[in-house]
């Protein structure tokens, strides 16, 4: 009997450490401490490879990743899945776990909610106080499946519906909200919101959730709200103090700032995350942050070397910093783009971008290439303030390009982007629609600049500009209000403004001497230059010849028919310029 009992005992215990042991794993996978919880759920699996909740978890940790999972890592986790199925049965974690990889896989979404769908079923309940409630586990795992892979695997919208029933269900899982704040936030932007209550909903379950508190944190600052971010990283810091994730974020953010503060944080990751040598990685990004770029490159070359065959892409993005702040152009290309061909969208941050830009801008010609990167970004980025930096970077790419039809494109984003345009934006609006022949809609814009700013040049500057261009042989004198519309305001300064003023004039003068045969009003505008300047060099002779060619005569009307001869006259005084 007493045998019995100490054997009943030895079972509790060890079904007690398998558990324990399992949900160490699960907390590692949200600490984003993989090799860790890969390795508990190894254990777990091998000490319990008959358990499906088990094997499904030793599948997810398969694939668990800073990148995306590599089609390897896909398999072997299906391998699991499979060979369990086979032994045990289509059991609903089993399903859920052949679900997401069908995601992960980019197949068809409709099979894998027909897994979903089934293992919801096999888990309803049938009879007691829950009948006719699936399981919240199971729905939870759905919203997990879904929450994973980037923005376009998965249906968020399905999967925050059964996270929504998960949720009214299982009164205590702060993990389903969590997976329903990523599900929002895959959704887009808009639904940032969503995402924040559903975070919240986590935190107000388990006040200590690091991870819900961290969430919010991210999205402040995929915001640039500076307050709010902290805030919510120093209470997941509050919350777990061996929370990783946060110390990298934060590490990230001041690394171009504060390189001391950075490098705290640096220090803090390293000390809570896993135990793996590309934690190196952040110690030659730290070297190149401190302007050591030699040092930086000689420890990415030993990583590499130690990596052997294993692909780390964000090598290739230290290399190209190091490379292009040391002057090498085409190593820093090579590099870049390198990083962009192996590493996943998702992953890719918005300074990534603005070094592939600043790089390829060495290069005339790969404009487009630049630009298609800028693209690229803008689609995956929500944040307006990086939207106004992208499109402001392309602007700038094409206006050294000397490319002011794309230029304008882009700086029409720009505005499009912005509640209200700035005397900046409206100048190089302007500038670029000149540039472009655009004429008729660098008139209309040089209209509103000036009824925006009317106390800036440029609007002014700019609307006699593009009316002396649209009067091509300036026979019109279309261009003549504008131009005085610009002597007026320079006149608000006469004795800064005289030079400027004087070659207004100079157009005026010329343009009734020459193009409309108006001596007198030349003369009137000549008259107008010397008086502010009465040596101009143009000025004195010109008045001369005005003067003497308004006191020659006219001349006599030509011998012709008697019904022209009035018709004549009029027309030989209006060529001299005499006629009143």
């Amino acid at each position: 009997m007493k045998k019995i009992v100490l054997l009943m005992m030895a079972a509790l215990m060890l079904g007690k450490s398998l558990m324990a042991q399992l949900a160490d794993g699960i907390k590692n996978l949200s600490y984003e401490k993989y090799n860790t919880a890969k390795d508990l759920l190894k254990k777990a699996y091998d000490a319990n490879p008959k358990d499906p909740q088990t094997i499904y978890w030793y599948g997810q940790s398969l694939v668990a990743s800073d990148l995306a999972p590599t089609k390897d890592a896909i398999k072997a986790a299906k391998d699991v899945y499979q060979k369990a199925m086979q032994e045990l049965g289509s059991d609903a974690w089993l399903l859920v776990g052949m679900g997401h990889m069908e995601i992960l896989e980019g197949g068809d979404i409709n099979a894998a909610k027909q897994k979903f769908e089934q293992a919801i079923t096999a888990t309803t309940e049938t009879k007691g106080k829950n009948k006719g409630k699936p399981n919240p586990s199971i729905l939870n795992a759905i919203g997990r499946a879904n929450a994973d892979g980037d923005s376009k695997q998965g249906d968020p919208a399905y999967a925050i519906d059964k996270l929504k029933q998960a949720g009214a269900i299982d009164l205590t899982n702060a993990d389903i909200f969590i997976n329903m704040g990523i599900n929002y936030q895959k959704m887009g932007g808009e639904y940032g919101g969503e995402a924040v209550k559903a975070y919240t909903e986590a935190i107000a379950r388990d006040p200590k959730n690091a991870r819900a508190k961290y969430r919010i944190g991210r999205i402040y600052l995929s915001q640039n709200n500076k307050e709010l971010f902290e805030q919510f990283f120093n209470d997941a810091i509050a919350a777990d103090p061996a929370f990783p994730p946060v110390y990298y974020a934060l590490y990230n953010y001041y690394s171009d700032k504060d390189i001391n503060k950075a490098k705290e944080y640096l220090d803090k990751y390293v000390a809570a995350a896993d135990k793996d040598p590309q934690n190196d990685l952040f110690l030659a990004d730290y070297l190149f942050r401190a302007g050591r770029y030699s040092e930086s490159i000689a420890k990415a070359k030993e990583i590499e070397a130690s990596a052997g065959a294993t692909p780390i892409p964000a090598l290739q993005l230290v290399y190209a910093y190091n490379y292009d702040r040391s002057g090498d152009s085409v190593q820093a290309k090579a590099n870049i783009e390198k990083y962009f061909a192996t590493i996943p969208q998702e992953k890719i941050k918005p300074a990534d971008y603005e070094l592939a830009v600043k790089i390829l801008s060495k290069f005339p010609g790969s404009e487009d290439a630049a630009v298609g990167y800028i693209e690229k970004a803008m689609a995956n980025d929500t944040s307006t303030e990086n939207r106004l930096n992208y499109t402001k970077l392309a602007a700038g790419l094409y206006a050294k390009a000397n490319n002011p039809k794309s230029q304008l494109v882009w700086l029409k984003k720009n505005a499009a982007l912005k509640k209200e345009m700035s005397n900046t934006d409206y100048y190089y609006l302007v500038d670029a629609t000149v540039k472009a022949g655009e004429l008729d809609e660098a008139a209309k814009l040089s209209a509103e600049y000036i009824q925006k700013f009317p106390d800036q040049i440029y609007g002014y500057r700019f609307a006699a500009q593009v009316a002396m261009a649209q009067d091509v042989d300036s026979t019109k004198g279309t261009a003549v209000p504008f131009v005085e519309q610009y002597i007026t305001f320079l006149s608000k300064d006469q004795a800064k403004n005289a030079n400027l003023i004087k070659r207004q004039y100079y157009y005026i003068a010329v343009l009734y001497a020459d193009k409309i045969k108006d001596y007198t009003k030349a003369l009137e505008t000549v008259d107008k230059i010397l008086a502010i300047d009465p040596e101009d060099s143009f000025a004195k002779p010109a008045k001369e010849q005005l003067t003497k060619a308004l006191s020659k005569p006219p001349a006599p009307a030509k011998p012709g028919p008697k019904s022209g001869a009035t018709s004549g006259t009029s027309s030989n005084a209006k060529a001299n310029g005499t006629e009143k």
